[in-house]
């Protein structure tokens, strides 16, 4: 049940998210529909796929694009009373973020992989939807900007997880302790200006 809903929970956020993308793009209707599709099932499409889970969550359960349309409709007709949608959105992809970091952490322990593919499939799921979205609308992708919090409090909150099973917590308690990690890291990226040191280029040496 537990990942049900934090499926549902990423879908409803992240098509948030990428209906917010296409008001700022001016797309119509039906780009607005398919931005938020893709944002909202693109991590997980791709984390299905890779562990082979057949069939993928939103073939198998075909009200998630529907429940992201309705999200992209939305945003459609109350867009123009937002004042910064860029704000709006980036706030947005922080939740988005660490439930679907949650739920891709979960789908991976459901199934029993090892500990690497748990990390992984964590930071996919998380990341991947915004990734697709970021590029189709033509900005600089979230996980690719300089020095932010992004894949690197994916990481953290899986890894989070992990660690509170370990020391003999449940799964629930492991996942929402997984979504506050994210999310806490990447509110910090955004708020306070938390970093990882970016490469700086030198002039060579001479012999």
């Amino acid at each position: 049940m537990i990942l049900t809903l934090l499926d549902y929970a990423a879908v409803v956020v992240f098509a948030l998210t990428g209906a917010l993308a296409a008001s700022r793009a001016q797309l119509d209707i039906v780009g607005f529909a398919f931005l938020a599709c893709l944002t909202a099932v693109g991590g997980g499409t791709l984390r299905d796929l890779l562990l082979d889970r057949n069939p993928v969550f939103w073939i198998a359960d075909p009200g998630i694009i529907l429940t992201a349309c309705g999200a992209a409709f939305f945003v459609f007709f109350t867009a123009h009373l937002v004042e910064s949608r860029l704000r709006w959105l980036l706030w947005l992809d922080t939740f988005a973020l660490a439930v679907a970091v949650a739920a891709g952490t979960g789908v991976a322990l459901k199934l029993e992989q090892p500990a690497l593919i748990v990390l992984i499939m964590g930071v996919t799921t998380g990341t991947f939807g915004g990734l697709m979205r970021d590029v189709v609308a033509n900005e600089v992708p979230v996980i690719l900007r300089q020095g932010e919090l992004y894949a690197t409090a994916a990481l953290a909150g899986s890894g989070a997880a992990l660690v509170l099973l370990e020391l003999g917590l449940g799964s629930d308690i492991a996942l929402l302790g997984c979504a506050a990690v994210t999310w806490a890291l990447r509110a910090g990226s955004l708020r306070w200006g938390w970093m990882l040191p970016v490469y700086k280029s030198r002039p060579p040496r001479e012999k």
